[in-house]
């Protein structure tokens, strides 16, 4: 049975051009290695998501001629997060937490990129569940050694890095630690490829993938980022980075974004517009050599 690989954008904004980076990426990979492409729409974060940013997804995706075998959406699975969950609880790897967000940012230290490392406060007060708790996992103090085919191994202790981290928030929503693990299990994903600034999850969600059964975690590509040359920071949509429809709407095509994106990858000379299949095999034998 091939395996999964999967394109798992956030609606919460209009896709930018460090989507259409990664969409590429995930895109030659596939074509590389055989892989079914799955296209993921991870809404978890139910108080940002919007119904049009889905669909947008859909429109700005077809416009560039991609295409995927497979799909889901996050808020239609939430029974499989919920007997994923209930597995946990019955290994006694839970713990309801009454922290806030001012207390969990007071009472622990943080570490090189700002993330809070919690350190137990509600491990041992037997809290009930309730919807002023969240759910953390009890982290065992183990070191997860993993390999990234473009970064090379890693040597990681997700007890140092974050501590025990949230399964499911005081809003009753699912993070995304814990969504993207069980559905990587059940949508059968065998590569992850994403953008570097999320490498640093990869050993906690091995280990969660773990303690849910699968012992053998997909491979991962981290590839690198697109940054706007004005501010030198990643572009995203907090950053507010102008979207894909965006320039659409001022005439621009997709082949010329296509172009754009390859010239910043210095997979062509000058910048001038490609078709979706040249850029795809332009990435192709750009990374070939890391497989």
């Amino acid at each position: 049975m091939a395996q999964n690989i999967r394109f798992a954008p956030s609606p919460t904004g209009f896709l930018h051009e460090g989507h259409l980076l990664s969409a590429l990426y995930v895109w030659a990979v596939a074509n590389i290695g055989g892989y079914k492409v799955h296209l993921r729409i991870e809404d978890h974060d139910q108080s940002r998501a919007r119904p049009e940013y889905i669909q947008a997804i859909y429109d700005d995706l077809r416009w560039f001629g991609f295409e995927w075998e497979s799909q889901s959406i996050q808020s239609e699975r939430s029974c499989a997060y919920e007997k994923a969950l209930q597995l946990l609880e019955k290994n006694k790897l839970t713990y309801a937490c009454d922290c806030s967000r001012k207390s969990l940012l007071l009472e622990n230290p943080c570490n090189s990129e700002g993330e809070v490392i919690y350190q137990g406060r509600c491990l041992n007060k037997n809290l009930e569940a309730s919807p002023f708790t969240s759910i953390r996992l009890k982290v065992p103090t183990k070191t997860v050694y993993w390999s990234d085919l473009r970064l090379g191994a890693f040597c990681e202790s997700p007890a140092a890095q974050c501590g025990d981290f949230t399964l499911k928030d005081r809003q009753a929503q699912w993070t995304y630690q814990f969504a993207v693990c069980v559905d990587d299990i059940e949508e059968n994903i065998g590569m992850v490829v994403r953008g570097e600034d999320l490498r640093s999850s990869t050993a906690r969600q091995i280990l969660l993938m773990k303690l849910l059964g699968r012992n053998e975690p997909p491979h991962y590509f981290h590839h690198p980022l697109l940054y706007d040359p004005s501010s030198l920071l990643k572009l995203s949509k907090r950053q507010q980075s102008e979207s894909l429809r965006a320039q659409k709407e001022k005439g621009k095509t997709a082949e010329e974004l296509l172009g754009r994106t390859c010239f910043s990858r210095q997979l062509i000379r000058k910048e001038e517009p490609i078709s979706l299949k040249s850029a795809i095999l332009l990435f192709s034998k750009q990374i070939e050599r890391y497989f």
